[in-house]
């Protein structure tokens, strides 16, 4: 995987292995590398440090778990033949480095609250996690069961869940996650309490591309707009015009308004319920509008002029990314061929793909595939987990919806578990 996204970093063979090497030291003590079917480690040298490699991903060892274990028990003599006898560090030194990767590596809830009726802000402290987050990156967020809080003997312990980086805190080692509380344990976030040990995986997932001096259209939908911003950020930051759609069930639901706005230069926000009090919500900028219904029919008032102000026309725009649910972004995806006057055949269509997901951890279980149709190459399945933003015209929604309604059946069972075990009776 690495390779992929790295395109050279390493020698494979014919077959698609990495290409096995034994490292030695010379004389002069300069780590050395030298083609070796056994070998343990990959052609990758710098300063002074390569990489190994066992199991499935070994050429020699690959096909069971048997020969995986094989690999280690066989590899681990090549890896500590590299490593010189020497005197024990003093214990001072051995201390601080422990200290060092509780700070770098252990994930602790900073704080958590609630943004509208549905939706939560969890900010956790996990430094290293935090500065290799990139926009359109996400997470996998899990409590531990030995730490979960109980009541009636059944622990509150959160499966493992999907998050999109909302914002990075790079300074102060603190990352921003946005939770749309739907199933079981998305609803369980909201317990979470300073200082609660949590495990934090990533970031991970493919960050979204981010052109220069480009026209682009963000598109949206409830929880897709609380980590948009995090990407309308990058690209003003690299020179793009940025027109953004954000639209809601209810007015309510409305939140990081400020965040959205820093980085757009234009929002038009909808909403499908209409405004009974009109304290819910003010434009805070004379370009803004607002628009009731829903995010559809919003572009395509704004593509006909009707909402005045545009700043921009949708066959000006270059690139558009829809994030919502799978109903919205199949929505846009159908309109986008009515609008008028219509988007520039050179125009690329993004829709990030929210489908369900296991282990994360890069084509390894296969639960995120996702179907796609591409008239030129037909049909075909895509990890999520790696691919997020899928072309909007390819994304079988239909695939998508049927895939996210699996577990409904454990999720309202789950569900009435929840109210039990968090009621005061």
């Amino acid at each position: 995987m690495y390779e992929q996204e790295h395109s050279g970093t390493f020698l494979m063979d014919k077959n698609g292995y990495f290409s096995p090497h034994r490292a030695y030291k010379d004389e002069s003590g300069t780590l050395c590398l030298e083609k070796d079917r056994m070998g343990v480690f990959t052609s990758h040298q710098n300063q002074g440090n390569t990489v190994s490699f066992y199991g499935d991903n070994h050429p020699t060892y690959a096909g069971s778990v048997v020969k995986a274990m094989a690999s280690a028990k066989n590899g681990f003599s090549q890896v500590a033949a590299l490593f010189e006898p020497h005197e024990p560090k003093p214990i001072e030194q051995f201390t601080s480095l422990c200290s060092t990767l509780d700070r770098e590596l252990q994930a602790t809830v900073f704080k958590v609250q609630r943004l509208s009726e549905s939706i939560v802000e969890v900010v956790i402290s996990a430094p290293m996690a935090t500065r290799k987050f990139k926009p359109g990156q996400f997470y996998r967020l899990q409590t531990f069961d030995a730490s979960a809080r109980s009541k009636h003997e059944a622990p509150w312990t959160m499966e493992g869940l999907a998050l999109t980086g909302a914002s990075a805190d790079r300074k102060n080692g603190l990352l921003s996650l946005i939770v749309l509380e739907m199933g079981t344990s998305s609803k369980l976030v909201r317990f979470l309490q300073a200082g609660d040990p949590v495990t934090l995986m990533g970031p991970t997932g493919t960050p979204t591309e981010i052109p220069a001096h480009q026209t682009v259209c963000l598109v949206g939908g409830g929880l897709g707009n609380a980590v948009l911003f995090s990407i309308a950020k990058a690209l003003k930051k690299n020179g793009c015009k940025v027109i953004y759609f954000a639209g809601y069930r209810k007015p309510e639901d409305i939140c990081k308004q400020a965040d959205i706005e820093a980085h757009a230069d234009q929002v038009i926000w909808s909403c499908d319920q209409k405004i009974q009090n009109a304290r819910l919500f003010r434009i805070q900028r004379p370009q803004d509008r607002f628009f009731f219904g829903n995010i559809v029919d919003a572009m395509l008032a704004y593509a006909k002029g009707a909402l005045g102000g545009e700043f921009v026309r949708f066959d000006e725009i270059d690139r558009m990314i829809v994030i919502g649910s799978d109903r919205m972004m199949s929505a846009v995806k159908q309109a986008q061929k009515t609008l008028s006057p219509p988007m520039k055949k050179s125009a690329t269509s993004i829709a990030s793909v929210n489908s369900p997901m296991l282990c994360m951890m890069k084509e390894i279980c296969a639960q995120c595939l996702q179907r796609q149709v591409d008239p030129a190459h037909g049909e075909r399945f895509v990890f999520s987990c790696v691919h997020q933003d899928q072309p909007l015209d390819c994304v079988d929604f239909e695939h998508l919806s049927a895939r996210l309604r699996q577990n409904s059946m454990q999720e309202k069972l789950s569900s009435l578990w929840l109210d039990v075990v968090t009621s005061s009776q």
